[in-house]
């Protein structure tokens, strides 16, 4: 079982303890996090094969990060919580939880219901859709959407687009960025910079104040997801529209001349 990957999300310190003891028992590879920001980083990091929750976390609401985590990789979800009702339940499993378990539990069943669930994984298969509210990313035909449009991207552009909005707000350094992004091994992280710049002009209202594809000082950039789920002005769209057309229509000339 060494190379099951879990990952336990639990506020109180004596309870996640006491589960990491009992699976790193059985030969599980276990990560803790106390909270979501935690949370995230450990996932980014490690990509668990099963993620143990507790769906009420001191900075956050549990349910809505499973719903993230549902959304990336896929892991397989056991969602713990001291509240019960079959309402409680149903949220939970309906948020991307793959089983739920109501404290307080026996210890021994915790360890039964994390065996099957382990058991139930096969060889993952990865999205063919990624849908961020506003963004959509087609994993199959390498096609992005936004704000209702679909945008040009290059190859290296789509990838690091990708793994920006992957990281669900969590900021990348450059040279995290060029591992996870590039295909090949490049020493210059400051490359990172110019496929920014190119992909700010694209997805940007104004790329010179750019809104969505942050940078973050002494570390390097960060997706904003927010901005996602804010609905932008008829005037925004339309602003937008115009500047996409004048700029291809301006490619269009250039090449004719």
């Amino acid at each position: 079982m060494g190379s099951v990957c879990i990952e336990i999300i639990e506020g109180n310190p004596h309870l996640r303890s006491l589960l990491g003891w009992h699976l790193q028992q059985l030969e599980y590879r276990v990560h803790q996090a106390a909270s979501i920001y935690q949370a995230r980083e450990v996932f980014l990091s490690h990509q668990p094969t099963l993620v143990v929750l507790d769906a009420d976390l001191p900075d956050g609401d549990g349910i809505e990060f499973c719903r993230w985590l549902h959304r990336q990789e896929q892991p397989l979800i056991l969602m713990l919580s001291a509240r019960n009702s079959e309402g409680d339940i149903v949220a939970g499993l309906k948020a991307g939880a793959d089983d739920y378990l109501s404290k307080p539990f026996g210890m021994q069943e915790f360890l039964a219901r994390v065996e099957a669930l382990i058991r139930r994984k096969r060889t993952p298969t990865a999205p063919a859709y990624l849908d961020y509210g506003t963004l959509q990313i087609d994993l199959v035909q390498r096609r992005v959407r936004f704000q209702g449009e679909f945008i040009d991207l290059t190859p290296q552009e789509f990838s690091l687009l990708y793994v920006l909005a992957q990281a669900g707000g969590v900021p990348l350094s450059r040279s995290e960025l060029l591992r996870r992004a590039w295909p090949d091994a490049i020493d210059n992280p400051r490359t990172i910079d110019t496929h920014v710049l190119s992909l700010r002009k694209k997805v940007e209202l104004d790329p010179r104040q750019p809104n969505l594809i942050q940078t973050i000082r002494n570390v390097g950039y960060r997706f904003n997801m927010e901005i996602l789920n804010t609905n932008i002005s008829q005037s925004q769209t339309t602003k937008l529209v115009r500047e996409r057309f004048n700029n291809q229509r301006s490619t269009l000339s250039s090449s004719q001349v």
